[in-house]
């Protein structure tokens, strides 16, 4: 049986040990209050649990630490991790001051709230450390998908547009930027991937945030000028099957029958001249 674990007025007393658990009483100023427990899983890798009356989370989070270390030090473990219910925000935040990160969400069949995973390797930095602190945020942090789309004329006016294989409606070419990548380098690399051409980004039009529409998540878009171009470049274009049936040269009847609600009410604004540097799409019929 392991021995007792201490942070100042908090112990991990233990309460059994196995080849698979290894328990303990969290004991608050002599008064117990809650259990922690560790249990192997894959070779390497032990899962975490506890259940407590402390209602502050960085007082759990003392408990849960002590814990962790004790895997790392004693039982050779190189990963600690648990699946917490997506609605626990009192033990997701407990496990994050204790240096656990957000690693992903575990989808569960039913209405029911899914379960978030979150995990600590034993090379992660501490965290109390700034490199430890940056690292949980980031996991832990909202994200918003960015968008990268450019505006090609013809010698015409018309306006180029890209028939999808996932959705009716056409759009503007382009597609999501990468992590770590800029908004036209992204842009650029999807028109060699999707249309197999080299473009010159110009300018940036304006920022076009747009609403959750039928099951995709918000983004904003980073909407770029690519100049004015011969039609015939169509000619030559080499289009990625899996993501673009065909492209089009536009005029405006073509954009209001085919295109986007959003792309639509963005054209619109292009012509009409009214484009702040930054813009809020209205929501769409779905």
């Amino acid at each position: 049986m392991p021995a007792s674990l201490r942070d100042d007025d908090l112990t991990l007393e233990p309460t059994s040990g196995s080849e698979e658990f290894t328990g303990f009483a969290i004991v608050l100023d002599g008064e117990r209050v809650g259990t922690v427990a560790l249990r192997a899983e894959t070779a390497g890798t032990a899962s975490i649990r506890w259940k407590s009356r402390i209602e502050q989370p960085f007082v759990v989070a003392r408990a849960l630490r002590l814990a962790i270390g004790h895997a790392f030090a004693t039982l050779g473990v190189g990963r600690v991790e648990v699946r917490l219910s997506a609605d626990a925000t009192r033990d997701v935040r407990a496990a994050s001051i204790a240096g656990l990160r957000r690693e992903g969400i575990v989808r569960l069949p039913g209405d029911g709230p899914d379960d978030v995973l979150m995990a600590r390797l034993s090379d992660d930095p501490a965290a109390e450390s700034r490199d430890g602190f940056i690292a949980i945020l980031n996991a832990g942090l909202p994200t918003k998908r960015v968008i990268s789309q450019g505006l090609v004329r013809d010698e015409q006016g018309r306006v180029l547009l890209c028939e999808l294989t996932y959705k009716q409606e056409w759009d503007l070419p382009g597609g999501v930027v990468e992590v770590g990548e800029a908004p036209s380098v992204g842009l650029v690399r999807e028109l060699q991937e999707e249309l197999g051409i080299t473009v010159e980004v110009r300018r940036l039009l304006t920022v076009n945030w747009l609403p959750a529409w039928r099951g995709w998540d918000d983004a904003c878009i980073f909407l770029f000028d690519l100049g004015v171009v011969d039609s015939d470049i169509t000619d030559g274009m080499s289009l990625q099957p899996t993501e673009i049936k065909a492209v089009h040269w536009c005029d405006p009847a073509d954009i209001r029958d085919r295109a986007t609600g959003a792309a639509i009410e963005l054209l619109e604004a292009v012509e009409a001249g009214s484009l702040p540097t930054y813009r809020e799409a209205p929501k769409q019929a779905e």
